[in-house]
């Protein structure tokens, strides 16, 4: 039998859903697990599954080499840093904690003025598929911080490394979660369209999912095209895409649907039109987007 000391060990603190998948993984794959949860009981929870319990979030850190912080939100983060203080010199912090780049980067400065090594990383899945290869992860940061205690989160899913910029991770997975969002407001908007008309809702969507792969090349296209700033007429030129908007903004308005979206589209149409690029296609629009100084 492998002696309790000769285990890696593994220090998670935050024990939601996500925090507390965490910690089950490492101790069904036989870590030496150390928890805190600002709220006790939670972490009491994990004592029974064979988890250390630190009565504080520095004493958790002090446990282990790596400590994995898996809390709700970054301001969480904060907190659990302010008070973890020096007690971090040594250590390796990995967050898994939502927030932006910029969070991720003074969570870096932070952990390297107390003499601690610091990762973020970003997850996408669900707690019950913690520990499969259905979750995958996001990391940013130190590489040198990053290649020693990959071997701890490969535990957790498959990994993405994005680079030392500690931000990466966050840019990652808030560019694809919003990618997410934009494209599911857009599916209902258009569900909204095909039920007004009376259309079956399932066998519409049957026929766009199988679509959709479609899209693929046409992104790495557009991607490319605005890397290089050469914009050819993908889609059509815009001079007569937006002649089909006014088609599709009619039709929403027949129907009740509302239009915001489709005019916001046809107002940026107009305007790089105006700019005298209507033989231009939908990607040449990116240019409009730019956030300029």
């Amino acid at each position: 039998m492998t002696d309790t000391n000769e285990r890696p060990a593994v220090t998670v603190i935050g024990m939601g859903n996500m925090g507390s998948a965490v910690a089950r993984a490492y101790l069904e794959r036989g870590y030496r697990t150390t928890v805190w949860n600002r709220t006790a009981d939670k972490a009491e929870a994990l004592a029974d599954a064979g988890a250390a319990v630190a009565s504080t979030a520095a004493k958790a850190v002090a446990a282990s080499p790596v400590t994995v912080l898996s809390l709700l939100d970054n301001t969480a983060v904060e907190d659990v840093l302010e008070s973890v203080g020096d007690a971090a010199s040594g250590r390796t912090l990995v967050s898994l904690t939502s927030g932006s780049p910029a969070q991720a980067r003074a969570n870096e400065a932070w952990a390297t003025e107390h003499g601690a090594a610091y990762v973020d990383g970003k997850v996408m899945g669900d707690p019950p598929d913690v520990g499969t290869s259905r979750i995958s992860l996001a990391f940013s940061g130190d590489r040198d911080a990053f290649e020693a205690v990959e071997p701890v989160l490969t535990e957790l899913g498959s990994l993405t490394y994005h680079g030392p910029d500690s931000g990466f991770a966050a840019v990652e997975f808030n560019a694809q979660v919003a990618m997410g969002y934009e494209f599911l407001i857009g599916y209902l908007h258009t569900l909204s369209l095909v039920e007004a008309e009376g259309m079956d809702l399932e066998a519409f969507t049957d026929r766009l999912a199988g679509s959709l792969n479609g899209y693929a090349g046409l992104l790495r296209m557009m991607a490319g095209a605005i890397k290089s700033g050469t914009y050819g007429p993908d889609l059509g030129s815009l001079d007569v895409q937006a002649a089909l908007m006014d088609d599709l903004i009619g039709h929403r308005e027949s129907t009740g649907v509302e239009t915001v979206r489709m005019r916001e589209v046809k107002s940026l149409m107009d305007r790089r039109i105006a700019q005298g690029h209507g033989d231009q296609g939908f990607s040449s629009m990116f240019e409009l987007l730019r956030l300029r100084p």
